[in-house]
């Protein structure tokens, strides 16, 4: 029960904090995503050139005895609004993967285009990791179908950067 109470304080102080967002102009930003149809977590990187735009990229490798699968990414940002420790962005992004494909038994090549609205934020005093979540439309390749689908990632699946 103790536990449960523990769990339950941290959450909510991590909720109830201000989330703002510092100027990330010229740092670069290494982390995670997991934004792919084909939920394969993948590393990111994001570089801040000005204030206006962005760049950045992605790699994920799975490498097993039923084969090797990667997934590689470039995505451009266009920040649209900025607060003091917030940013409001569109995004346009383009990925190829390999996976699975459960009818021949083999490796299948796919492709994700992503057009996104989103938001980075941080909290005061952690103005080093960045979280951020998306949402917008997808045109993909996956499973032998092309599709449009919506969109919507949140802080943890869309992205957390480190900014060095």
């Amino acid at each position: 029960m103790r536990n449960l109470v523990a769990a339950i304080f941290v959450f909510s102080s991590i909720l109830c904090s201000n989330a703002w967002s510092a100027s990330l102009v010229g740092r670069l930003g290494i982390g995670m995503s997991n934004h792919l149809v084909t939920d394969m977590s993948v590393l990111s990187m994001k570089l801040q050139r000005n204030r206006s735009s962005a760049f950045g990229g992605s790699f994920g490798l799975d490498s097993s005895s039923e084969g090797t699968f990667y997934a590689v990414g470039l995505k451009y940002y266009r920040y649209i609004y900025e607060e003091p420790q917030l940013n409001f962005y569109s995004a346009l992004g383009a990925n190829l993967f390999t996976y699975q494909d459960t009818e021949s038994d083999g490796t299948a090549n796919g492709y994700q285009v992503d057009g996104t609205f989103g938001s980075e934020f941080s909290f005061q005093g952690l103005e080093s990791l960045g979280f951020s979540f998306e949402f917008g439309v997808s045109f993909n390749k996956y499973e032998g179908e092309s599709r449009i689908q919506t969109l919507g990632v949140n802080f943890i699946q869309s992205a957390i950067h480190f900014y060095l």
